[in-house]
């Protein structure tokens, strides 16, 4: 009895061990299979869910696609950061090219000025997040909406470093589309946009304000005195022109004439100053020294008397003297 119990012992470990190792060697071949599978899928290389995008769109694309990862859409601890198909849409066409087509179809929705996705879907896609208030909230009837610009047509959402978003480069930008503007900087006095002290978004606000011209301020002038601040007053002598609006005789994108002045002196004082005598009195060449002492050509003619031209706070500074 004792020894038909050793011999059902000894055959029931057999067959564990013949089980053991069974299990032992079909699980390296599972673990193999499953790292092969994983292996054949696409990885995310930027955000959660993008995989099937970048498994074509990845580092080695000519365009920096996965650049956008080092920007505030790449921000993966964001809940609102967008995805591919966020701004692109599902594109399936695109993704599973069908057999017939030569061509891989375009993505569902396209950016950039060359693009031929409207205009508006392809702001639309911009403004699901970027029009809940801030700088965002008067684009709606702007100037550049009314001109059917896109977003894409400034801003590049891949970039790094978007230049339209930089103080130094944004200026270009404008210039692509404002010509006008881009000539006047290269005049003799102008705004030190060159130097990249300052960019068009100092004065304007390119998503739109309720000012014109799309300005930062509600008025000229309130735009003008966050720079110009000793020009703001209040003075005991006013100004009016100055104080209606500074662009009643300077040009703030440029002009050849010093302190960006409309006209020279006295001609453009005498625009407005046209009573008898002396305020409206033509002063030529012919003033001049040595053949009369025409103190009114010399220098800044109007402005040698008349120098507080801004507003004066000097009690006997009623003509703008002192």
């Amino acid at each position: 009895m004792t020894t038909m119990l050793r011999r059902l012992a000894a055959g029931a470990a057999a067959v564990a061990l013949l089980a053991c190792g069974s299990i032992a060697a079909a699980q390296p071949q599972q673990a193999a299979g499953g790292a092969e599978a994983k292996k054949d899928q696409p990885k995310d290389l930027v955000l959660r869910g993008d995989a099937k995008c970048t498994r074509c769109h990845d580092e080695t694309e000519e365009f920096p696609v996965v650049a956008i990862a080092k920007t505030p859409h790449g921000v993966t601890a964001d809940r609102r950061t967008p995805t591919c198909t966020s701004c692109h849409g599902e594109s399936d066409a695109h993704v599973n090219r069908p057999p017939d087509s030569k061509v891989r179809p375009k993505p569902d929705r396209m950016f950039g000025k060359h693009s031929q996705t409207p205009a508006e879907d392809q702001s639309g896609a911009c403004l699901t997040c970027h029009q809940r208030g801030g700088t965002h909230m008067n684009w709606a009837g702007s100037a550049h909406d009314r001109a059917r610009v896109a977003c894409s047509s400034c801003h590049v959402a891949h970039a790094e470093r978007d230049q339209v978003t930089v103080k130094q480069t944004q200026a270009g930008v404008c210039f692509d589309c404002h010509k006008d503007q881009r000539a006047a900087m290269f005049r003799y006095s102008s705004h030190p946009l060159r130097s990249g002290s300052m960019a068009c978004s100092s004065c304007h606000q390119p998503h739109g304000s309720v000012s014109d011209f799309s300005l930062v301020r509600n008025t000229v002038n309130e735009t003008c005195y966050t720079c110009h601040a000793d020009k703001r007053g209040p003075f005991l002598w006013e100004h009016p022109p100055a104080r209606e609006n500074c662009g009643e005789c300077h040009n703030p994108h440029g002009s050849n004439v010093p302190q960006m002045l409309k006209a020279r002196g006295p001609y453009l004082c005498q625009q407005c100053h046209v009573a008898p005598q002396h305020p409206s009195s033509l002063y030529s060449g012919s003033n001049l020294p040595p053949n009369l002492a025409g103190d009114k050509m010399l220098g800044q003619q109007c402005a040698n008397c008349h120098s507080k031209v801004h507003g004066s706070n000097h009690p006997s500074g009623a003509r703008l003297t002192r």
